[in-house]
């Protein structure tokens, strides 16, 4: 029964972390699948496997809790914050020099 708790919660957590890119609920899911695979280590006896799923868990916490949108569902980064690096800092003078 271990055996199929372990397998679940790992295929669980890369489904989720498959998923990650489709929002950020699949990012605290994948925070869970590390918890659960973290308990799946310590249970069955392989304590460096649930050290790192527990690590891991608490990193994808951290990326959820820091990527949440701000109350009233604005995004928690501002327009400026998400320009494209080919976009130019200074604003550009479309203007012609020669009068026309």
């Amino acid at each position: 029964m271990l055996t199929v708790f372990g397998a679940c919660a790992v295929t669980f957590m890369m489904v989720m972390y498959a998923f990650e890119r489709r929002g950020n609920g699949f990012v605290l899911a994948f925070a869970v699948g590390c918890a659960l695979s973290s308990a799946y280590g310590f249970l069955a006896g392989t304590w460096p496997f649930g050290v790192v799923e527990a690590i891991w868990s608490l990193v994808a916490a951290r990326r959820y809790l820091d990527h949440r949108p701000e109350r009233g569902g604005a995004s928690a980064l501002s327009n400026t914050d998400n320009a494209s690096a080919c976009e130019p800092s200074v604003p550009i003078d479309n203007t012609r020099s020669d009068g026309s």
